[in-house]
């Protein structure tokens, strides 16, 4: 086991190194610029319309709501990561590694936006009337002129979900649940993890369906309870924000980080906190495609919009609130915290600012709590996406009811045992999802910029054409989408 776990971890550093992540980040900037800023232009836009009245109706059987669709997906990358992910990168990488988060999300939301457009553009279809699409069905089309290769690399995007959802997706999960049980109520990690694997199975047998509205209910709900928590560290340590803001701009943009050491160099804050960012909001990784070709929106340019404010919640706002109360607390400078530990240690000290120890130890709580929310929501949504990819080369309800009970009893067996080697095969998974995904989408880079003006375009004729008094409640477009092009001569 030992070698196996060296052997993986060894893989593991060659397939996430700086090739892949610069390749991803390269990638958002590119469609960045290609689509002309769209995305950040159209941000506030798609914020104002994800949280209307339209994107919360549904659709037919088998369809789900805009708007849940986006909880699903967020289900699934508002994790432990945006936790103890956070901490991590600014432990090895220095407080401006929360900066180059901030970057590399910016950039990613171009990137996801496109991913879920082609996702809804290419979706298809199966005998029980449900959508089902993702990157294994873009890149048949991305290489429809050798079907072999499209199907092949489909089915390695597929099969690298379906073990990454059994990995990062549930067994880690799960043993991030069990063990912040364990240490903050002293509850053992065996029942916890019976209970959770029921749970879990209670809730998979209802399909999308019953995980888009427990993922619609959760999520917001988590997050204002995390945003309450952060909020009394940031007030306990107001008179530290300005000086945590500016040490956070000065060690991402400095060649010796803030913290000082070999940790602590430019090249570290960039390479911890854009692979962290990357890692928290998914974008170029394709699974987010997977919910958003279940949503009732017709348009695929619209539903890109909604999907790729995903990214913006993920990384420029919850990842910020740990950021920011980590470099606030002064817990980056004690020796010998990292992961987990560091974000406990900074409500635990926030917390006892202001009420002492015993309201120390609810804060710790409270971060107990967040970390159970986040972790079971990423189970929730991850099994979605390996049910889907299983879907795509093994159709059946045999198969689909066999995947549901293996899913849940490895929840169990997450919650009890040792995960190291899990991480790293998780990781390599991970990898194998995201190089089809981005070659589909450098494939397929015209088709992205054609749907995306001829949106516009669409979207301004709308615009003028409407009266005055319904123009100012037109979600779409933003007033910043000012292009007047011809989508067939832009690309």
């Amino acid at each position: 086991m030992e070698l196996l776990g060296a052997a993986l971890q060894r893989i593991d550093h060659f397939v996430w190194g700086p090739g892949t992540v610069c390749l991803l980040l390269g990638t958002g900037v590119f469609f960045t610029f290609r689509l002309r800023f769209l995305p950040w232009r159209n941000l506030g836009a798609a914020l104002r319309s994800v949280f209307g009245r339209e994107a919360r109706r549904g659709g037919k059987p088998g369809e789900i709501s805009p708007f849940s669709s986006l909880m699903t997906a967020l289900a699934a990358t508002v994790g432990t990561g945006n936790l103890v992910g956070v901490a991590t990168a600014m432990a090895a990488g220095g407080p401006g590694a929360l900066v180059w988060m901030w970057i590399s999300a910016l950039f990613g939301m171009a990137t996801k936006y496109a991913e879920c457009l082609l996702a809804v553009k290419y979706r298809e279809k199966n005998s029980r009337g449900e959508w089902c699409g993702g990157p294994m069905y873009t890149l048949r089309r991305a290489f429809c002129a050798h079907p072999r290769l499209g199907r092949g690399l489909g089915l390695l995007f597929a099969g690298s979900t379906v073990l990454a959802s059994f990995g990062i997706g549930c067994m880690t999960q799960a043993n991030s649940i069990s063990a912040a049980l364990l240490e903050t109520f002293a509850v053992p990690q065996l029942p916890a993890g019976v209970l959770l694997s029921a749970l879990v199975f209670l809730l998979l047998l209802g399909g999308i369906r019953t995980i888009s509205k427990v993922s619609s209910a959760l999520v917001p709900a988590m997050a204002v309870l995390y945003f309450l928590a952060g909020g009394v560290c940031l007030g306990a340590n107001l008179e530290n924000l300005p000086s945590g803001l500016s040490q956070l701009f000065q060690s991402a943009f400095s060649v010796k980080a803030a913290c000082g050491g070999a940790a602590g160099t430019l090249f570290s804050a960039v390479r911890f906190g854009t692979a962290r960012g990357i890692f928290s909001n998914e974008a170029g990784l394709g699974s987010a495609a997977i919910t958003a070709a279940a949503s009732s929106e017709s348009s695929p340019a619209k539903q890109g919009y909604f999907s790729m404010t995903g990214t913006f919640f993920d990384t420029l706002v919850v990842c910020s609130v740990t950021g920011l109360v980590l470099a606030c607390s002064g817990v980056l400078e004690v020796p010998g915290v990292q992961g987990a530990g560091l974000t406990v240690l900074a409500f635990r000290l926030s917390f006892t600012k202001i009420g002492g120890p015993a309201f120390g130890a609810v804060g710790a709580g409270f971060l107990c709590v967040c970390i159970v929310l986040f972790a079971f929501s990423t189970i929730l949504g991850w099994s979605y996406y390996g049910e889907k990819a299983l879907e795509f080369f093994a159709p059946g309800r045999r198969i689909r009811s066999l995947y549901r009970a293996l899913y849940s009893a490895c929840a169990c067996v997450g919650a009890v045992g040792g995960l190291s080697v899990v991480w790293a095969f998780s990781d390599i998974a991970n990898a194998c999802m995201a190089l089809p995904n981005l070659l589909s989408l450098w494939r397929l880079q015209n088709t992205v910029a054609r749907e995306t003006f001829a949106y516009e375009e669409t979207c301004q004729i709308s615009h003028k054409n409407a009266p005055k008094s319904r123009a100012k409640r037109l979600r779409f477009p933003a007033r910043s989408c000012i292009i007047k092009t011809n989508p067939e001569k832009r690309t």
